[in-house]
């Protein structure tokens, strides 16, 4: 990645992440800045990064890359703040989640490059996945530069923008319907006689262990699931229940749900 300055407006756990993955890539930490809306915050993030906070103003007039991780609630007033000071060729890097290029494009310069980004919170622990998408004025070259900013987070994919929404859907909230699935097999397992630090265990290296088989092995869901699965044992009674009381159906139902909801926040957003 080319030796820009990167800003990153709005460091709260999104923007925290993106500063961790560009250090660990060999960002020198003067290559970075940081704003934050509270003082005390910009304090911490200087004590455990070394990374500069400064002013937004500051931030557009230093930096080649400005990566906006505000919430979509308050783009609008920091793009009326500093959106007549970004040039022309700035790349505008928008982690906004449901917020369209198009809503920064038309607060900027014309022809300012614009790319939307969704990642997630496994990026943590740099098993993250980013899908990247490019607005009218960004070219492959801007592409790339997003790439290489969110590759040490873990997997990154390009998708037409108007995939956004599903991948906030899937991977943007996913994170969320595993943990919650995580916590009442758990609860199951205290339910069947299990301390809760056994079932904990259980539960956590078994989903550990099937997503690296998805990852790895190379074979279909249905294949992986059929394997476990013999016939009238204790998998298939366990299967015939989910079945039944529609976990598939409430996946759907839950993804169809965030979809909508990141198109009304870029409504509301306008």
């Amino acid at each position: 990645m080319p030796k820009h300055t990167v800003a990153v407006l709005g460091a709260g756990k999104i923007g925290e992440l993106v500063v961790a993955g560009l250090l660990r890539s060999g960002r020198p930490a003067e290559n970075l800045l940081v704003t934050a809306r509270r003082p005390e915050r910009g304090a911490e993030l200087t004590e455990r990064y070394g990374v500069p906070v400064v002013d937004n103003a500051t931030a557009v007039e230093r930096a080649g890359v400005l990566a906006i991780a505000v919430k979509p609630q308050d783009a609008a007033a920091l793009l009326d703040e500093i959106g007549g000071r970004i040039s022309a060729d700035t790349l505008v890097v928008s982690l906004c989640a449901g917020l369209p290029t198009g809503f920064f494009a038309s607060r900027l310069a014309e022809g300012t490059p614009v790319i939307r980004v969704m990642t997630n919170t496994p990026a943590t622990v740099d098993q993250g996945m980013t899908a990247i998408s490019a607005g009218p004025h960004a070219t492959d070259d801007h592409l790339s530069i997003a790439e290489e900013m969110f590759k040490p987070l873990g997997s990154t994919v390009r998708v037409p923008e108007y995939q956004q929404d599903a991948v906030t859907a899937l991977s943007g909230s996913g994170p969320a319907y595993f943990y919650l699935m995580v916590e009442a097999l758990i609860d199951a397992g205290v339910q069947l006689g299990l301390p809760r630090t056994v079932a904990h265990e259980l539960v956590v290296q078994t989903a550990v262990g099937s997503a690296m088989m998805l990852r790895d092995s190379g074979e279909h869901p249905v294949k992986l699931r059929e394997a476990v699965t013999s016939p009238a044992g204790t998998t298939a009674a366990a299967l015939r229940e989910l079945e039944r009381h529609g976990v598939r159906s409430a996946l759907l139902t839950a993804a169809e749900a965030a979809r909508d909801r990141a198109r009304q926040i870029a409504e509301a957003a306008g």
